[in-house]
């Protein structure tokens, strides 16, 4: 009977304890969810300011701040290949206040290279896709190399005396143009910036032959650089007439994401929320236009699920690239 009793009270207290648990910790949260966003947001954008990929996370911002009611304040945090600026989005206080711009190399490559504070599996939660970055191969218009082939061809005959910029030896373009150039047989000679602005005005300058990085529209429309080769696995409608990799018989994988990712563990409703904002900001007028007309950037959806998904595909598909190389850090 006394055990009985015991018992009883035993699971009397228990359950009061859980139910002080969910008080302190589950209508706090839903409470917060209920007034998010009641601030700011600190938008981390792992690239230098007026980089291409920067301009476009600016652009998307500027709509959902409207939709969300609160300002989305960037905060470029550049450099390592994107990897400085999304280890900050990983390691951010999981609250809805400080996401980011989660870019590539730092999502899919750079942890594979190197030893990173953050997994990118683990870590990061994807909150929505709004398009898809073109890195290319460009030269200054009086370059003398009016294909991709002139190039490789004059780079054979000329070891290492063309150079080139990118932003880092572990960011994505810089893999897969190494790729390409072990199997043209050729050796250049590399030089990395912190940012793509820096390797554009070194090429502009004449510092160098070639840059592998972001095409960067404007610069291309006022006649100040070609573009020789786009290093995407697909066409697109916005340089239909350009090569792509497989055209030249480059069957390298190359996942190209630009996309709102978070830390892991935002509450679902925020993120929701988050979705919601930046989903409808892509459908407004001044994005479109940007996308289309600026920067030439394929507008491409995928929801928190469906991004989810390819990322882990993608980063699993390098992984396995990258350990069968031994490359694996």
């Amino acid at each position: 009977m006394k055990q009985l009793l015991f018992d009883k009270k035993m699971c009397i207290f228990l359950c009061l304890g859980l139910t002080l648990l969910w008080v302190k910790s589950g209508y706090p949260q839903q409470e917060d969810v209920a007034k998010y966003p009641s601030r700011p947001i600190t938008l981390i954008i792992p690239l230098l300011a007026g980089a291409p990929g920067d301009i476009a996370a600016r652009l998307i911002s500027k709509d959902a701040e409207r939709i969300l009611g609160q300002p989305i304040v960037p905060a470029n945090k550049p450099g390592g290949a994107t990897s400085i600026g999304v280890a900050a989005i990983a390691k951010a206080k999981p609250d809805g206040y400080t996401i980011g711009y989660g870019a590539h190399s730092g999502v899919f490559i750079g942890p594979l290279l190197e030893k990173l504070p953050y997994h990118p599996l683990k870590d990061l939660k994807p909150i929505m896709q709004f398009g898809n970055s073109l890195f290319s191969v460009g030269v200054r218009t009086d370059s003398p190399f009016k294909s991709f082939k002139d190039l490789t061809s004059y780079a054979r005959q000329n070891p290492k005396k063309l150079t080139y910029a990118s932003t880092g030896t572990t960011s994505m373009q810089y893999f897969v143009i190494n790729q390409v150039f072990k199997k043209e047989t050729v050796e250049v000679t590399h030089i990395p910036f912190k940012g793509s602005p820096e390797g554009h005005v070194s090429l502009l300058g004449g510092h160098i032959d070639f840059i592998v990085d972001t095409i960067v529209y404007p610069l291309v429309e006022a006649g100040k650089e070609r573009t020789l080769l786009i290093l995407n696995d697909q066409h697109t409608e916005e340089f239909p007439n350009i090569p792509i990799l497989k055209d030249l018989g480059y069957d390298i994988p190359t996942p190209m994401i630009l996309s709102i990712m978070g830390p892991r563990g935002i509450p679902d409703g925020i993120i929701k929320k988050l979705e919601d904002a930046f989903t409808k900001a892509m459908k407004e007028p001044g994005f479109i236009k940007g996308m289309k007309e600026n920067l030439r950037f394929p507008i491409l959806y995928r929801n928190s699920k469906d991004l989810s998904e390819y990322v882990t595909r993608g980063f699993e598909t390098y992984e396995k690239i990258l350990t069968e190389m031994g490359l694996v850090k």
